[in-house]
């Protein structure tokens, strides 16, 4: 049998990875040598047609994909949350979604022109080590401010950070130890953020995703050698908790609303404020209305009312979710501007990681119905558009 001609060995590797397998693994299933799925994915031998098909079954993706070409890679860092503890092969899964998610907008960007990047330029110190607390609560305050939310509760959080350009996406990453990751796109000139559908409440999701615009607004300049020392990363973990701290409780809001700092004191706030119990000890702590002992004895309190697996109210509290790229798809559907196997032959991912990535209900993209025909209006004829359909403000 002959050769797959076009075969990207690349893309057995990302789809090797994006499946958690190894490559021994893979090859047992398969039925090829390590030695020869190795030459597979670096390009230096081309599986037959019968073995592609075997990959593609093997890791349930369609066989088209492993025929897409390499797409540029950015070489900017990833900031993980739990780097520290988290698995490669977690890490590895979680990265291609995040490759993913570009092709997806760079698919998108050929009909739809996204909010432009509007995010505070703050003259952020280039040494990590010497951004202080106090310019991280200044510049919650100016965010919170360049956002119409002096005081009080935030609101929704992930529309505000679409509404600044950032572009978001949640999958099921299905790794204990990561919750999310964003990174700067030196190819799209703008940050992308994914969070964690897997265990994250709305309160810890909310927190998650300032955490990351954390990264975004203070840690653009950060290097892999910043990263790779132990030390430096912990610092960088704790800059992006204080800030998403101050932008949930800022001081004289926070204070002026909570009657005692308890445990029912601060539950009885959690739902208006949209943050969980658990991050209000740690911002009493940091104002010093807990000291030590008594911060360690409430946690222990916490831990015997059983709310480490889950606080009141988490079940109850919707989360918030992402829109820009769930609308674009549903637009494009919509309007007829591309078909469901438009989309599907454009973007010949796993269909239930693309609607996933897009934030779609699961079917959106499922096998396309056979369509009657019908008459169209003259009416319709006379007002018809090009392809491309603006549904954001963009400032140049």
């Amino acid at each position: 049998m002959s050769t797959a001609v076009g075969f990207t060995g690349y893309r057995l590797t990302e789809a090797r990875r994006a499946r958690g397998v190894t490559a021994a693994d893979l090859a047992s299933i398969v039925e090829v040598s390590v030695q020869s799925l190795s030459k597979y994915e670096n390009g230096h031998q081309t599986p037959r047609h019968d073995t592609v098909d075997r990959l593609a079954t093997a890791l349930g993706f369609p066989r088209q994909y492993f025929f897409r070409p390499q797409p540029s890679l950015d070489q900017r860092p990833v900031f993980w949350r739990s780097k520290l503890t988290a698995l490669t092969t977690d890490l590895d899964r979680a990265a291609v979604r995040l490759e993913w998610l570009k092709e997806t907008v760079d698919y998108l960007g050929e009909f739809f022109d996204f909010p432009a990047l509007s995010i505070l330029d703050f003259d952020t110190p280039r040494d990590p080590t010497r951004i202080s607390t106090d310019f991280l609560e200044d510049a919650a305050f100016r965010v919170r401010a360049a956002w119409g939310v002096r005081g009080g509760p935030l609101p929704d959080v992930l529309e505000k950070v679409e509404e600044s350009g950032i572009l978001v996406s949640r999958i099921h990453v299905r790794a204990e130890k990561v919750d999310a990751f964003s990174q700067w796109s030196d190819r799209f000139g703008i940050p992308f953020m994914m969070l964690s559908r897997d265990k994250a409440s709305a309160a810890r999701q909310r927190f998650d995703a300032l955490h990351e615009l954390a990264h975004i607004l203070f840690h653009r300049h950060v290097t892999f050698k910043h990263l790779s020392d132990r030390s430096t990363y912990k610092l960088l973990e704790k800059q992006a908790d204080t800030f998403a701290s101050f932008m949930l409780l800022p001081e004289p809001d926070f204070l002026d609303e909570l009657y005692a700092p308890t445990l029912d004191g601060f539950l009885s706030m959690k739902e208006r404020w949209g943050v969980s119990v658990g991050a209000m000890i740690m911002r009493c702590k940091s104002l010093d209305l807990l000291d030590d002992i008594s911060a360690k004895r409430m946690w222990m309190n916490y831990t015997r009312r059983g709310w480490r697996k889950g606080e009141p109210f988490d079940g109850k509290m919707e989360k918030e979710s992402p829109h820009l790229i769930r609308r674009s798809f549903e637009l494009l559907l919509e309007k007829e501007v591309q078909t469901v196997s438009d989309i599907r032959s454009a973007l010949p991912f796993p269909l239930e990681d693309l609607e996933e990535l897009a934030d779609l209900e699961p079917g959106t993209l499922g096998a396309p119905t056979q369509k009657r025909a019908e008459p169209t209006l003259k009416s319709e004829l006379e007002n018809q558009h090009g392809n491309v359909v603006s549904i954001f403000d963009r400032k140049r």
